[in-house]
């Protein structure tokens, strides 16, 4: 395991959506990753099941694909929800107001996501990665199908 976590930052600011997985269950959300924080940020709903299970688990994980670019990210890390109305409001965007009709909302919980560890595959795009499979099927040999790399974040 390496401490050089850049490459899984630059994934998870350029994704921008993932699986937040909590004890129970999987469910889609828009991350916003601040590398300067050492945190990923989410809104959701005061109500909702995932602050029933981060309460009852802080443990969580984080999956982050990007299919075109062939890149796949998985964090591992411990989670909080707090009512922080500073940083709801800095985070809080036109997206956000597909939920709520403020930053003001009552409703908004802020969750705070600190990873601790990640693990990132960073492979060619498809085309290439055909063609290589392609021609070491050909010679015999393995292709070199990119970079997978677990690291402290």
């Amino acid at each position: 395991m390496t401490s050089d976590p850049k490459k899984a930052w630059d994934i998870a600011e350029s994704v921008k959506t993932c699986f937040l997985l909590t004890g129970k269950k999987q469910v889609p959300m828009s991350a916003m990753p601040r590398r300067e924080e050492g945190a990923i940020y989410f809104l959701t709903d005061a109500g909702s099941e995932k602050v029933a299970d981060i309460e009852a688990d802080p443990g969580v994980q984080l999956s982050f694909t990007n299919h075109s670019g062939n890149e796949y990210l998985f964090i591992d890390g411990d989670a909080t929800v707090s009512d922080d109305r500073s940083k709801i409001k800095d985070l809080f965007s036109p997206f956000a107001k597909a939920w709520w009709d403020s930053p003001d909302d009552p409703n908004i919980r802020l969750i705070t996501v600190v990873p601790n560890t990640a693990e990132f595959w960073d492979g060619p795009n498809s085309v290439i990665a055909a063609a290589k499979m392609l021609f070491a099927a050909a010679s015999g040999g393995r292709p070199d199908m990119g970079e997978n790399r677990e690291t402290n974040m």
